[in-house]
């Protein structure tokens, strides 16, 4: 027997000790999130850990599961509160010990393991932890998982069993390292900032790149899990521009930022100038759709329109789905398509064969960049990024919104835009050409300048996105008309940022 988790216990009493807390809304769409201390406690974990090992056999699969943890203060005791769940439904643990998100991925294939459970706050602030969870190499978790997940560890409807072990591999970054590094090494010598935030990427970022022929200028790459400069969130402008200033005093050809937990990556060009991820993935897909004839990409609904009007890719006959937001999501779809590739705004990139396995890495979003630049000669980040259509776009933007309030908020935008679709009101000053729901709204109007408006899926925010191929000015008009309709909920509050 084990006690049902509650949504709330009292730190220093007896019961926050003797039962588990579990507060319902950190279960996420395709991964769990909360705040470590107030909304789950140790028991708490454990708990998740018990349900986890009970869906992993109601889905039929092999109780054996890779673990691993980011860089903070508390993640350690966080998996092994998680581990002793896992070996308690009956388990077969590999605990990889402190690594990236990738690398744990790329131990479900190295040792031949069916599951993961990575435990990461990723980029979110200290105070965070999570866990990000699979049980089908290379897919992670989504919405029907998630929600069976719930009903198990909130139930306590645990199958628990003899037969649970544990087995600690020493050392596994160096098979990553490898893994990554088995490649020719780049015939252009490159100048490379390799920013981490102090966060968990620090740790083998510098040295991989390295390893392909790069000249690196490490920058906040000691580990640090207090982050005294800025959180590591390469979508976050003071890390950008921490590494624009590297960039410039160094002269170098570019920079990578990485996110906490190294499955996302930066760029910052040679002139100091961050490029957005999605246009990061319209130069790659130029790229690879030149090497690979009728190539397949999947972008997410936050993604710049260059991916459906770009002329080289036109021309090269790469095709483009849009698709839902979500590293889950994207991984999924990508998988299903065997799609080349994905390219998602927050900077989760999905490679296939010849390049990847179908799960994000920052490691290999950055060697891919390199690779492409060794096989441009003479033209620089910023050459290749000017060679793009010009088009006007925000930083993903992010009002407060609560939890529990924040689906009920983009269901009524969207019935707000649907509406206006239907009686023909102009939005910025124009007809609604096109609206796309698969995630959220995104209302594209008649000059193809849009704007997206939907829930955060692992934060209580909403997230806020507009682009314009006419103007900057466009750009803001958009935004402006977005916020109006926002500004009517009282449940929406600050931004993390603006245009």
């Amino acid at each position: 027997m084990f006690p049902t988790p509650k949504p709330v216990l009292l730190p220093n009493t007896y019961a926050y000790e003797s039962e588990p807390m579990v507060k319902p809304t950190g279960f996420r769409e395709y991964d769990a999130r909360w705040l470590f201390g107030s909304e789950i406690n140790l028991m708490g974990v454990q708990a998740l850990g018990m349900g986890l090992g009970t869906l992993i056999a109601e889905l039929g699969q092999t109780q054996e599961i890779v673990t691993g943890h980011d860089f903070r203060s508390y993640s350690a005791s966080i998996k092994y509160a998680l581990i002793a769940g896992l070996m308690a439904s009956g388990c077969k643990v590999h605990d990889i010990g402190l690594c990236m998100t990738p690398m744990a991925y790329f131990a479900q294939f190295d040792l031949d393991v069916p599951c993961v459970a990575m435990v990461t706050a990723s980029h979110n602030d200290n105070g965070w932890t999570g866990v990000k969870m699979g049980a089908n190499r290379p897919l992670t978790f989504g919405p029907d998982e998630m929600t069976r997940l719930k009903e198990i560890v909130l139930g306590a409807a645990f199958a628990n069993k003899a037969g649970g072990s544990y087995q600690f591999h020493e050392n596994f970054p160096a098979r990553y390292i490898a893994d990554l590094t088995r490649r020719p090494r780049l015939k252009r010598k490159l100048k490379v900032v390799v920013a981490c935030g102090n966060g968990t990427a620090g740790a083998f970022a510098p040295q991989v790149m390295q390893a392909i022929g790069c000249e690196v200028i490490p920058l906040d790459t000691e580990l640090d899990h207090s982050f005294p400069k800025y959180n590591p969130n390469p979508e976050d402008m003071e890390m950008l521009h921490a590494i624009r200033d590297a960039v410039l005093e160094h002269k170098a050809d570019l920079g990578f930022g990485f996110d906490g937990d190294g499955d996302r990556c930066g760029v910052v060009d040679n002139t100091g100038e961050e490029i957005f991820a999605d246009k990061v993935g319209v130069m790659l897909a130029r790229d690879m759709s030149a090497l690979v004839k009728d190539a397949q990409f999947v972008v997410d609904v936050k993604s710049t329109g260059l991916f459906a009007t770009d002329p080289v890719l036109q021309a090269q006959g790469a095709r483009t789905q849009y698709w839902k937001t979500g590293h889950s999501y994207m991984k999924r779809r990508t998988h299903e398509l065997n799609a080349l590739a994905g390219f998602e705004k927050s900077g989760h990139f999905f490679f296939n064969a010849p390049l990847g396995r179908g799960y994000d890495d920052g490691l290999i979003s950055a060697i891919a960049i390199c690779e492409m630049l060794d096989r441009a000669p003479g033209k620089t980040m910023s050459d290749l990024k000017e060679a793009l259509p010009k088009t006007w776009s925000s930083p993903t933007m992010s009002p407060h919104c609560a939890d529990e309030a924040k689906y009920g908020v983009v269901a009524a935008v969207i019935a707000h835009f649907e509406a206006a679709q239907k009686a023909g009101t102009q939005v910025a000053g124009q007809p609604i050409r096109d609206l796309v729901t698969v995630n959220g709204v995104r209302v594209t109007c008649q000059d193809g300048s849009w704007g997206l408006v939907r829930a955060s899926s692992n934060k209580p925010e909403l997230v806020v996105v507009v682009e314009s191929p006419v103007s900057e000015a466009r750009m803001h008009e958009m935004f402006a008309a977005i916020n109006e309709v926002l500004g009517t909920h009282a449940a929406v509050g600050a931004y993390n940022q603006t245009i």
